[in-house]
């Protein structure tokens, strides 16, 4: 997160240091090594980055992109989104997850094959399904319940999003519909302790 608000400051050729406090870093956990060039991060570490801008670049989103480099586009948003979730920032992981959307939804500079727009298809349910997760999290219940909904448009019968929508109807004392739709995720998925 320090890096997403340092370097739009900068100009190309600029080098610049950013002392980051934890929160804007690896957070609370730190980070354990994903590979050998990573180091360990130890909890609530500060960190200083030096940071070269080399060049600036249009924003992907705004110029067309191909249906492939949507879906990686969309897909590194999400991961980025799922990165923030597991270590508790909630308020990141819906801004990722939100950026994926974006991405998921870009112009394109071809229409997607059929192969592709079911990947598109499945990403943007899975970007929703984490918006939602992320939004109750932040007690957005309004807002989960919307990616629900927008959830159940693209695939009506999506077990995780019926059984959310079934719960957060039920905690606004809508309890038919929430019989309703708490019913079907048990019908797709009975062997869901939830």
């Amino acid at each position: 997160q320090a890096l997403e608000l340092g370097v739009p400051t900068m100009r190309p050729g600029e080098v610049s240091f950013f002392l980051a406090a934890f929160p804007y870093g690896y957070g609370r956990p730190g980070s354990r090594r994903c590979s050998r060039r990573e180091p360990d991060v130890p909890p609530e570490a500060p960190l200083l980055f030096e940071v070269t801008l080399l060049e600036v670049r249009d924003d992907p989103e705004a110029q067309p992109l191909s249906p492939a480099a949507r879906l990686c586009l969309g897909s590194q948003r999400r991961e980025r989104g799922n990165f923030h979730f597991a270590r508790g920032d909630f308020e990141a992981a819906l801004g990722s997850y939100r950026l994926a959307l974006r991405a998921l939804d870009g112009p394109s500079t071809a229409p997607p094959g059929p192969e592709e727009e079911e990947e598109l298809r499945e990403q943007r349910i899975k970007c929703l399904n984490n918006c939602a997760a992320a939004e109750l999290k932040l007690e957005r219940t309004d807002e989960a319940l919307a990616s629900c909904e927008a959830v159940l448009r693209i695939s009506p019968d999506n077990g995780r999003a019926l059984l959310r929508r079934g719960q957060l109807l039920a905690q606004q004392g809508r309890d038919e519909e929430a019989a309703v739709d708490l019913r079907r995720a048990l019908e797709l998925d009975p062997a869901n302790k939830v």
